[in-house]
């Protein structure tokens, strides 16, 4: 998150227009990044991160101080991610075994499977790894990224999610665990032995739509392919999962939302 000072806090609160554009400007990359992480919809998490910022802008009124700015947007952005009626209505209610059985139900022998270096791959493996998250009920999923994907300290996630640390330990660990034994079972990036691989999965993921001719992202800030096998294989057992769902890039906001939300909602004052 882009730094912002006291001051243009302030300002923006007194209703400068230019320091809350400024302001909104600065957090909306993170509070995308954590929609889509959240969400793994692309458009889902365009829409909720615009919703978050209209949020954000008008309860600016409301932040005291009492914690620092990030962990103020961040609170106010995971609890519209967890409680808006809209996000729970199309929450899809995977689980790791119908997950699992989606991908096993499309695997091609090594004669079809796509070749090495694709850029497609690369696409492939974003979606899968952030898809596998939907399989967390939704308090266990934002534990996991606030915790393993966006490393935050515990004490801060645990402000983040109005929860003790205590209780927030119980439950990142409880997701951890499901995500490691998921990944180690299946993902054949930290398992050679694991059944299913990006190369293998490709030609079926391409033949239902999920993944086109060209990215559906920016993934020009993405580490290569060949880097990510490469670090899942030199990387110890027990952290391979969150090493790969950390490797994603920036996942920057497709759009200046500031000028768009600014038009939504009085400034505050």
């Amino acid at each position: 998150m882009t730094r912002i000072s006291k001051i243009d806090i302030e300002l923006a609160q007194d209703g400068d227009a230019k320091a809350l554009e400024s302001l909104v400007r600065g957090i909306q990359d993170r509070v995308h990044k954590l929609a889509l992480r959240m969400l793994a919809d692309p458009n889902a998490a365009q829409d909720a991160t615009q919703e978050i910022l209209i949020r954000i802008v008008t309860k600016l009124s409301t932040f005291r101080g009492d914690s620092s700015f990030e962990t103020w947007t961040y609170r106010v952005a995971t609890n519209y991610l967890l409680t808006a009626r809209k996000i729970i209505a199309n929450d899809p209610g995977l689980s790791f075994q119908m997950f699992a059985d989606d991908l096993l139900s499309g695997i091609a022998d090594e004669q079809i499977a796509a070749p090495e270096e694709h850029v497609m791959l690369n696409e492939l493996r974003l979606k899968c790894t952030m898809a596998m998250l939907l399989c967390l009920d939704r308090e266990h999923r934002a534990a996991y990224v606030l915790g393993d994907v966006l490393e935050f300290e515990h004490g801060a996630a645990a402000d983040v999610l109005d929860i003790t640390p205590g209780t927030y330990r119980k439950r990142l660990s409880r997701a951890r665990a499901r995500v490691q034994d998921f990944t180690a079972k299946t993902c054949g990036l930290a398992s050679p032995a694991a059944p299913c691989s990006c190369r293998k999965r490709l030609p079926a993921a391409m033949a239902v739509g999920r993944i086109g001719s060209s990215p559906s992202s920016d993934l020009s800030d993405m580490p290569r392919f060949a880097e990510i096998q490469a670090l899942a294989s030199q990387t110890q057992t027990d952290l391979v999962a969150a090493k790969l769902q950390r490797a994603t890039g920036p996942l920057r906001s497709p759009k200046d939302y500031a000028a768009d939300v600014l038009k939504l909602v009085e400034p505050p004052g």
